[in-house]
């Protein structure tokens, strides 16, 4: 039996750090922990957990409503607990999230101190207040403008202050991350370019500045406007402008996120990347042309010309989706190539089956990665084509979709790397460990049917945000037959069990950090241990030494090709049978 407990982390190492005393060694991986970092990367993931449980927590309100055989809330309630779920589970604990994996990738990652303690300071603080005033300002029944807050809809003066404050503190964060990767370049902390996880932190970080910027012009304007210092704010101008501040912060969340499955293949595994230069260009992709690709969000408004929308989805959004391929390709690839050279190189999968599913890092990620990609990636390309767009749009089939590149995708990828996060940062062993092993499936199992049965009632025309769907007392019966209740019903389920695993994730971590058992000065305790299931996927086989050897990998891919053709040609089936045209 081989027991193994972290692979090679990406750290090129030979060079001294800058910590000036303020640093300790990590006693499983070795890296350097920069303490005054570390204070700031617990803090941030601490709230994101907060922030993560409230928004869970409105969740399952939110989806026992929307199934109509329970219909649990009152209107208000319903509209105030949506507005609060987006806001929390999308924006506030993301950015927490972010902001956490900002701090190890420049300071562990390039052995270099944190810019300025200060600034971070600042910065938690602003992004906290900017947090607790916004929920007070929704959960008062001021504010129940939803998520995009689209104008003429008005908020509490509290609630857009509150939204400034969190995006200035998030951009204060930012840039003392930029200013500590100018440090760790100038003292030379690191040899050779960045670690790829840093790559990607800082195509994050580049993509957070021009989000951020965004959002002060569309938010501070109508703050003035909701306090009467401005008269007017144009609603077309806001919806636009709004959405370069709403399309690219989850873009900010999928270079995180990416950046994260990097970094868990390689502690998982000892994966590394295939080739750095296309992991890199793609990285350079999303920078380029993910806000471009922003059309889709915006396709049934009239303020915009048809010529852009056609340019924007028709040529624009392929070249931000070649982005996430090229890394749907590249994360698996590398696991491969690792398993391969471990000598798992029975059949075409024997390197996959044989791969630590006992550890919830590893099956978070590849969970996180295969919803992501198979749900997120091929509803998201189908969606954002104008055509078929037309008939989606505001049905249930577009959180149907976000709901497994946000939630299946970044949220479980996020919770993966947590499993590494406390042993490593907090310096605390988790308790139940088998239910840390159980958690990933629960919560990707019960996102993944949420998220079908939400894209098929909106197949049905379901509509999205919408309280009632039966819409009583309409002077017409909306007509929705026996399946979009069954979808319905689909989507409630998967929400309990999604729901479910959140609350045990948030459980275990609770327990962890502030009950768990330290680890300070030995290393953490392994999450897997290489069984004998796994020894029969060795052979003597020497196809492990090509280390462009990936043909489980590329039938994967060919397999996910498969399904997108299937599914984009369905839809224009689809549309042809809903729409004459003679």
């Amino acid at each position: 039996m081989t027991t193994t407990t972290i692979g090679d982390v990406p750290f090129e190492g030979g060079a001294s750090g800058n910590h000036q005393g303020a640093v300790r060694s990590c006693d499983t991986t070795g890296l350097p922990v920069c303490l005054g970092a570390q204070r700031f990367i617990k803090l941030h993931a601490v709230v994101a957990v907060v922030w993560l449980l409230i928004g869970g927590t409105a969740a399952i309100l939110i989806a026992l409503t929307r199934w109509p055989a329970v219909h649990l809330l009152p209107a208000d309630w319903y509209y105030r607990l949506l507005t609060l779920h987006g806001l929390d589970m999308l924006i506030f604990m993301i950015l927490n999230f972010e902001i956490a994996i900002l701090y190890f990738a420049g300071t562990t990652l390039l052995n270099c101190r944190l810019a300025s303690t200060k600034a971070a300071w600042l910065a938690f603080a602003l992004m906290l207040i900017g947090g607790i005033m916004v929920n007070i300002a929704v959960l008062n029944g001021s504010s129940d403008v939803l998520l995009t807050s689209y104008v003429p809809l008005k908020a509490s003066p509290w609630f857009y202050l509150g939204i400034i404050l969190l995006a200035v503190g998030a951009l204060v964060a930012v840039i003392n991350f930029l200013a500590t990767l100018y440090i760790a370049k100038r003292d030379h902390t690191y040899e050779g370019s960045v670690p790829l996880v840093v790559f990607g932190a800082t195509a994050a970080a580049i993509i957070a500045v021009v989000t951020l910027l965004h959002g002060a012009v569309v938010m501070i304007p109508t703050w003035l406007w909701s306090m009467g210092v401005v008269e007017y704010i144009d609603p077309a101008w806001y919806r636009i402008t709004w959405w370069a501040l709403g399309h690219m912060s989850q873009q900010i969340n999928v270079c995180a996120m990416v950046s994260v499955w990097y970094l868990l293949g390689t502690l998982t595994v000892g994966a590394q990347p295939v080739s750095q230069l296309v992991c890199r260009g793609a990285f350079v992709l999303y920078i380029l042309f993910i806000n471009v690709a922003s059309a889709h969000h915006i396709l049934v408004d009239p303020a915009v010309g048809a010529s852009w929308k056609i340019w924007n989805t028709g040529y624009a959004m392929y070249l931000a989706v070649l982005a996430s391929m090229i890394h749907g390709l590249t994360v698996p690839a590398s696991i491969e190539v690792a398993q391969r050279k471990k000598g798992f190189n029975r059949g075409l999968f024997g390197w996959l089956v044989a791969a630590p599913w006992s550890n919830p890092g590893f099956s978070g990620f590849f969970l996180s990665l295969i919803i992501f990609g198979f749900g997120g990636g091929i509803t998201g390309v189908v969606l954002g084509t104008q055509q078929i767009n037309i008939m989606a749009h505001n049905t249930l089939r577009i959180p149907g979709h976000f709901h497994v590149t946000v939630v299946g995708g970044t949220a479980l990828a996020f919770m993966a790397v947590t499993y590494y996060v406390v042993p490593l940062i907090f310096q605390r062993e988790f308790y139940l460990k088998t239910w840390c092993r159980i958690q990933p499936w629960l919560f990707g199992g019960g996102i993944t049917l949420m998220s079908i049965g939400m894209s098929f009632a909106g197949s049905y025309g379901v509509p999205r945000r919408h309280w009632d769907m039966e819409f009583t007392g309409a002077m017409f019966s909306t007509g929705f037959d026996s399946g979009a209740h069954l979808m319905l019903g689909l989507m409630g389920v998967g929400a309990i069990i999604a729901v479910t695993g959140l609350l045990v994730f948030v459980l275990l971590v609770v327990a962890a950090v502030f009950f768990g058992r330290s680890n300070a000065g030995r290393a953490m305790t392994p999450w897997h241990e290489e069984r004998q299931v796994a020894e029969k996927f060795r052979t003597e086989d020497t196809a492990g030494d090509d280390e462009h050897s990936m043909p489980g990998t590329l039938v994967l891919a060919l397999f996910f090709l498969a399904c997108f053709v299937v599914y984009y040609f369905a839809n224009w089936m689809w549309l042809a049978d809903v729409w004459h045209v003679r």
